[in-house]
């Protein structure tokens, strides 16, 4: 066995993890979630470093709910600097400059947070912030890995230790899977939490249709009509969504 299929099998065992032990959770995030939508409120996503693929994941795309808004700041990421980014992971009080600067906040609704290892300030700041203003707080995280590490908020508490409810992503120490002796390869947080993601999503648009209620959502742009059809939602949304 070569170690393409070492990988795909590695994530195919991760998926049966993740559906044997967090499928509680994960219907717990969809609730969250529907309850929100239902409520007029947002699905609002933050992640640092790779992490911040996951917050983009269900923002703007096709299927994806129109009443998403991520949280994103170049500093955090990898384009501006990547090296750079993994220090103002660390940094505090910027959770707070970047929350006051969401202006969909003030409809309320749920925050997604990704961290593989949890351990990191900006992230837990962000969790501790947004549920005193009103927000429910979700986080993918690693529960080995961030039990292995220390967590760097100045309180010494991990997003696993703050948020309303916690997703186990099941991955390895380290996040690499297939090991190549003294090193590793092949992450597994992005495509797992991605998976995760929008299973909730789905879930949560079919208890919204439970109660009567069909949220709006994105149609791909490369299809035909879907430029018109995402007119309007661009329309509503784009003063209370910078990204958009």
């Amino acid at each position: 066995m070569d170690t393409v299929e070492q990988y795909v099998q590695e994530v195919e065992r991760l998926i049966d993890a993740v559906m044997q032990t967090q499928r509680g959770s994960i219907e717990k995030a969809a609730e969250l979630s529907a309850e929100a939508l239902c409520g007029e409120g947002f699905i609002f996503t933050f992640g640092t470093g790779h992490s911040h693929i996951l917050a983009e994941e269900i923002f703007y795309r096709a299927g994806g709910l129109a009443r998403v808004c991520p949280i994103l700041e170049d500093s955090l990421m990898l384009h501006r600097g990547a090296a750079a980014s993994s220090m103002y992971e660390r940094a505090p009080g910027l959770a707070g400059l970047l929350l006051d600067n969401v202006d969909a906040l003030q409809y309320g609704g749920v925050l997604f947070l990704f961290s593989n290892s949890g351990c990191n300030t900006v992230a837990v700041e962000m969790a501790e912030l947004a549920k005193k203003r009103g927000l429910k707080t979700v986080c993918i995280t690693n529960i080995t890995h961030s039990t292995k590490m220390k967590s760097r908020h100045p309180a010494g508490l991990k997003l696993k230790d703050v948020c309303d409810v916690v997703i186990d992503n099941c991955g390895c120490y380290g996040d690499a899977a297939i090991s190549f002796g003294e090193y590793s390869a092949g992450a597994t947080s992005t495509v797992i939490g991605s998976m995760i993601m929008q299973a909730i999503v789905c879930r949560a648009i079919e208890l919204c249709q439970a109660k009567g209620i069909t949220p709006e959502l994105f149609s791909s742009a490369n299809t035909l009509g879907g430029d018109e059809k995402n007119a309007a939602h661009l329309k509503k949304y784009k003063p209370l969504v910078k990204s958009l």
